[in-house]
């Protein structure tokens, strides 16, 4: 073996004495000192201790001090890292630039999203056809002077004349509706409170939306999710005068949305029963034009089958579903005779997944997967294929839809090394131009290059993965990697551009993006394979993804960091339990972490369709297995782990973290740091861009701090 050269054995030592400080810094830690209860639980006979069990309060003055201590442990560790000031100012000058949504129309009116760079929230304009002048319509920015507040629904009416926009504060899913003129701009005196998981379907001169009933006096929000219910509000009155249009108190944990067609004529109610483990939804509809005041079946069964109404045409509904088909089919199904034998295959199930389907100029416009990648069709009504969309490269595209007299459509195109670009697409030439395209301070795509890679699991199974790092790669398996996954819920993890990751890539890191089962990259057969009683899969799918980066010397265990988000999170505590010696750096952010309670929280039963429940023996014993909070091994030598979390995060509550963080503390070896930051006044996601940006400079500077690496501070912006 040849021996290094002056210039890499000094590196090399430099990295050494800067690992050797990450560890003395570990080793001085001092941990708040978690409070222990004597709580068990038992589980179809066996015992379960829940020690921190106190702090699922997180309204308490002990959860309250507890969290203060912790935070007073990690934010001084990290203000101690040199560079952390450096990551602060990257992450800001990546992300200063134009952002634009692709713009959408109703009427006479074109609506679009814009931040000019480093603004907390975007920005809603309105212009008056496709070449009017652009006038501010909402400003989130100045509704709280944090920036913390920020707009959910925005949902015109057909006619133009109003339009519902939602309120989201601190990162919360609550919403709060509010009601505005477009042509005065003028907010009405309407206010809709207790919304959530809920659509606005606009009526004639009102709208249906979904709501939670108001908590008794005294309970806070978390009390108060069940019996999900549908209301109609006629715009100009008290929502005490709303109409109730659906609910059904013997099933209180069912979700009811309510969709209208671009015509208004039907009134589409979906019904879904997650809790009770079922995938799926039912589907009911009211034709309006005929007054009916009650709903019929369209699909009266809720099972794993998913329906969701796309538009309809004519007297009957175009429907995209998954029955008899895992990659998806569109079925057109008259309401008057909805048996299946009645159906008509617009467009037949094929061996790539659908990702969408919307119509638009009389179009159907669908995009499929090939290998993750965005393909994008046009069809006829009927089904009759007309072209192909060509985009630019391997990619994510999306969009498309319209309004059936539209001539023209828009989309979006990104990948891992190409910034968002709009492009507008003319149906009748069927060509594409770019409409507005992106532009980050200071970055050369050509600098990097991305490649999808194939590697084999546990199983067999192949498992595909994006990579994105600088041209000249040398595969010395000394590449700090950043190695990121999902796996869950039928979610694609699409490759799209993230500015801040840039900071990361231009110190030589390699990033890896796996398409793990469980996700939606290959149908619904690729999600079954990671649900419930298969969820192993999806850790086996991760773990065989790291081996592969490191028996294919793109890096090696002291210099490979993981990283996800909720069900991330999940998925990093699992395989940090499971395979601790593979990573260097975990970071789970607002994960699952109990896996024998997440039921017990807000609407967490809505996972049991994904996760199974431990009320069920079978399941248990499965979700017992790798529940992040229950397996961690005492005196284990951990990854060093920094844990994310919000006090506002009502989906995945900071119990989880909470307790997690509070294990691993107690149980892990001292040779690596465990810190939770815990932020304040923000939810699942983040509740503004400066929060955001906050936390990911803080992740990649405990990142490269515990892998040893001193960052290239010039030649960097």
């Amino acid at each position: 073996m040849a021996m290094p050269s002056r210039i890499t054995r000094l590196a090399l030592g430099a990295a050494a004495a800067a690992f050797a400080t990450a560890t003395i810094l570990a080793q001085q830690l001092q941990y708040p000192a978690t409070r222990k209860i004597d709580h068990v639980d038992t589980y179809h006979g066996v015992r379960v201790p829940d020690p921190y069990r106190w702090l699922e309060d997180d309204s308490s003055s002990e959860t309250a001090a507890w969290i203060e201590a912790e935070n007073k442990v990690t934010f001084p560790y990290l203000e101690r890292i040199a560079y952390r000031k450096h990551f602060q100012d990257r992450v800001k000058q990546l992300n200063d630039y134009a952002k634009y949504s692709a713009p959408s129309h109703k009427g006479p009116y074109f609506f679009f999203s814009k931040n000019e760079g480093l603004q907390n929230q975007s920005v809603l304009f309105i212009q008056k056809g496709f070449a009017g002048t652009p006038q501010v319509l909402i400003d989130p920015n100045t509704w709280s002077q944090d920036g913390t507040v920020r707009l959910g629904a925005f949902a015109p009416s057909q006619d133009a004349k109003y339009a519902v926009y939602g309120i989201s504060k601190s990162g919360s899913d609550w919403q709060e509706y509010h009601v505005m003129e477009l042509a005065t701009k003028k907010t009405l005196s309407d206010k809709i409170e207790w919304v959530k998981v809920s659509g606005v379907a606009w009526r004639g001169d009102g709208f249906f939306y979904s709501r939670y009933p108001a908590p008794a006096e005294g309970k806070e929000k978390a009390s108060i999710n069940e019996n999900h219910l549908v209301y109609f509000h006629r715009v100009g009155t008290a929502q005490s005068e709303d109409a109730l249009v659906y609910e059904d108190r013997a099933n209180p944990q069912r979700f009811h949305t309510l969709d209208t067609t671009e015509d208004e004529r039907f009134a589409l109610l979906s019904i879904s029963e997650r809790g009770k483990g079922k995938d799926g939804n039912a589907l009911f509809v009211r034709d309006l034009s005929k007054n009916d005041r009650e709903f019929t079946p369209v699909i009266s069964t809720i099972t794993d089958d998913s329906f969701g109404v796309i538009d309809n045409v004519g007297d009957a509904l175009l429907v995209e579903t998954n029955r008899g088909a895992p990659n998806w089919r569109v079925v057109l199904i008259d309401p008057k005779q909805p048996a299946e034998s009645n159906w008509k295959t617009i467009l037949p199930e094929r061996a790539e997944p659908i990702g969408g389907v919307r119509t638009a100029g009389g179009k159907l416009f669908a995009t499929y997967l090939k290998d993750v990648a965005t393909r994008a069709y046009v069809y006829n009504l009927a089904g009759t294929l007309e072209n192909e969309i060509a985009l630019p490269g391997p990619g994510t595209a999306g969009g498309f839809g319209g309004q059936r007299d539209d001539t023209f459509v828009f989309y979006g195109f990104n990948s891992l090394n190409v910034p968002p670009a709009i492009y507008r697409y003319d149906i009748a030439t069927r060509k594409s131009a770019v409409f507005r395209q992106a532009k980050v301070p200071g970055y050369n795509p050509g600098a990097f290059e991305t490649k999808q890679v194939f590697y084999t699991s546990k199983d067999g199974t192949r498992i595909p993965m994006f990579l994105v790092h600088r041209k000249g790669l040398k595969l010395d398996g000394n590449n700090p990697t950043l190695l990121f996954a999902y796996g869950g819920f039928n979610v694609v993890q699409s490759p799209t551009f993230n500015a801040a990751r840039l900071a990361l890539l231009e110190q030589g890191f390699v990033y890896a993006s796996a398409n793990l089962r469980g996700g939606g990259e290959y149908g619904e057969t690729w999600h079954q394979q990671g649900m419930k009683l298969k969820k192993q899969n999806v850790f086996d799918d991760f773990i065989a993804a790291s081996e592969w980066l490191i028996a294919n010397k793109y890096t090696s265990p002291a210099r490979l960091a993981v990283q996800g988000g909720s069900n991330g999170g999940l998925l990093v505590g699992a395989v940090i339990n499971q395979r601790p010696e593979l990573f260097r750096v975990a970071i789970p952010q607002v994960g699952v972490m109990d896996m024998l309670r997440f039921h017990k929280f807000t609407i967490g039963w809505n996972w049991i369709a994904d996760y199974g429940s431990s009320d069920s023996a079978e399941e248990f014993q499965a979700l017992y297995a790798y529940s992040p909070l229950h397996n961690i091994k005492a005196g284990m030598k951990y990854p060093a782990t920094l844990i994310t979390t919000a006090d506002h995060d009502d989906r995945v509550v900071p119990a989880h973290s909470f307790k997690y963080a509070a294990t691993l503390q107690e149980r892990a070896s001292r040779e690596n740091p465990v810190l939770i930051r815990i932020d304040t006044k923000s939810g699942h996601g983040a509740s503004s861009l400066t929060k955001q940006l906050e936390t990911t400079a803080d992740i990649y500077t405990f990142i490269l701090h515990n892998m040893g690496i001193t960052p290239n501070l010039t030649g960097t912006h």
